[in-house]
């Protein structure tokens, strides 16, 4: 069986024995150009691929092709109609990465709450080596207890940080998505003015797209801090940048950006922003996470081939 995985470079530490041994030929490429995927494509039985783009016509020029397996969860780099158009089945990796968004997004969290980088960057400036007491305690500190969490988006994962949530003995509110009556749950200009700590955990979609923007900001308290480790397009980053530079908000961490990588023309990129935590998507990279992406490819692909495939998408 011949495959090809087409951009293993996020899982490139990783050991890909149990892979290699289901292939007779399995080419490993880190990247691979969009100019570059049609020809190394062409012989495959399975392709794996991570964000690689495989519309339809680099689909319909490999004759061979029964079986792709994204080594992630979304699949909007993959034409999933031309592929069940062509009898190849689509199969993702799911809730892989849970336990290391959680622990990513209570980290940023805690550094929030305790101005643990400003801290740190206080010792590293001098500050409490010419302190007039044994400590410095020139930023706030505020407890989690007592405070109110806002979670959008209920799946497994903001199940989890709520459960965390919980420990810490924070209170939790759970948001309405845009266009939708649920339960339990409150609409978002209800839930902002309340919430302390807003943690999103809903799919990028037309109804979640710039979801929090200048206006949902103002709504917030002038203490609260935002937290978004979903998609950078759920939230609206000017309009964020902007709070942050007035206080409408006190602070905000981020581990995604609208594009990724970024350039210098994103706001939040900006010198001068206070309160802010960025970093590069990088939540769900546990070493165990990404191991468990391996070991459920090796799943999807030995149940495709036994007749029983699992994880199927289209």
């Amino acid at each position: 069986m011949n495959g090809v995985f087409l951009d293993s470079e996020s899982l490139a530490d990783l050991d890909f024995t149990s892979l290699q041994a289901l292939f007779d030929n399995l080419e490993v490429y880190e990247q691979t150009a969009p100019q570059q995927t049609k020809e190394r494509i062409r012989n495959a039985e399975v392709v794996i691929v991570n964000k690689v783009k495989l519309s339809r016509n680099i689909i319909e020029a490999a004759p061979h092709l029964k079986l792709i397996c994204l080594v992630a969860t979304g699949t909007d780099n993959v034409d999933c109609l031309a592929a069940r158009e062509h009898n190849i089945t689509v199969c993702n990796c799911q809730a892989y990465g849970i336990d290391s968004v959680v622990q990513h997004v209570f980290a940023m969290i805690l550094a929030l709450h305790t101005n643990l980088i400003p801290y740190t960057q206080a010792v590293n400036k001098g500050k409490w080596q010419q302190a007039s007491q044994f400590c410095l305690l020139d930023y706030p500190i505020v407890e989690l207890k007592g405070r109110t969490l806002g979670i959008m988006g209920y799946g497994t994962l903001g199940k989890g940080v709520a459960r965390i949530a919980e420990a810490f003995g924070m209170n939790i509110l759970l948001g309405q998505r845009p266009g939708t009556s649920q339960e339990g749950r409150i609409p978002l200009s209800e839930l902002l003015p309340q919430v302390d700590v807003l943690t999103l955990h809903c799919p990028l979609t037309d109804q979640t797209r710039n979801l929090i923007g200048k206006d949902a900001l103002q709504l917030m308290k002038p203490t609260s801090f935002l937290i978004n480790a979903a998609r950078g397009g759920i939230v609206e980053e000017t309009a964020l940048a902007e709070a942050l530079l007035a206080g409408t908000i006190a602070g905000a961490a981020t581990d995604v950006l609208t594009k990724e990588p970024p350039d210098s023309t994103n706001p939040l990129l900006a010198t001068d922003i206070p309160n802010l935590i960025i970093t590069p998507h990088c939540a769900w990279g546990s070493y165990q996470a990404r191991g468990r992406i391996v070991s459920q490819t090796v799943e999807n692909i030995n149940a495709f081939f036994a007749g029983n495939p699992a994880r199927i998408v289209n």
